[in-house]
């Protein structure tokens, strides 16, 4: 399971972006919405490849000092037995595996409470060669 990224969560998309990008140099990768009304923007370290998602939610309850880590990002190739496993060893499904555009996705907390979500892209997406089996 690699760490993909880091999602943090801002009070104010553009002065985030401004922030991370005219500020630290981070450079502005895919962006998205929601489908429960957030919104999403990657943003990748052009050096080190490191990734940082900024997490927006408009009308949430309200942000407070201390929720700036919304969840850490880990690609999986079996979501389901990744959320037993993780489950197993002491992890509490937040939101069960859902789909949203080309991946299914699940939230979790661990054992701290930390939001992890774990991703895998559907397989009908890949190309033969990189299906399982194949």
């Amino acid at each position: 399971m690699p760490l993909e990224y880091t999602g943090i969560r801002v009070r104010d998309l553009d002065r985030a972006m401004r922030f991370y990008t005219e500020g630290l140099g981070l450079r502005p990768e895919r962006s998205g919405r929601m489908r429960a009304g957030g919104i999403w923007q990657e943003l990748r370290d052009p050096v080190t490849g490191a990734q940082l998602e900024l997490n927006y939610y408009p009308g949430d309850p309200p942000y407070r000092e201390g929720d700036e880590l919304d969840h850490l990002g880990f690609r999986v190739t079996d979501l389901d037995g990744s959320v037993a496993r993780l489950v197993r060893l002491g992890a509490r499904v937040r939101i069960p595996p859902f789909e949203e555009g080309e991946i299914r996705l699940a939230f979790l907390s661990d054992p701290d409470g930390v939001w992890i979500e774990l991703f895998e892209h559907r397989a009908e997406e890949l190309p033969p060669t990189s299906r399982p089996g194949a």
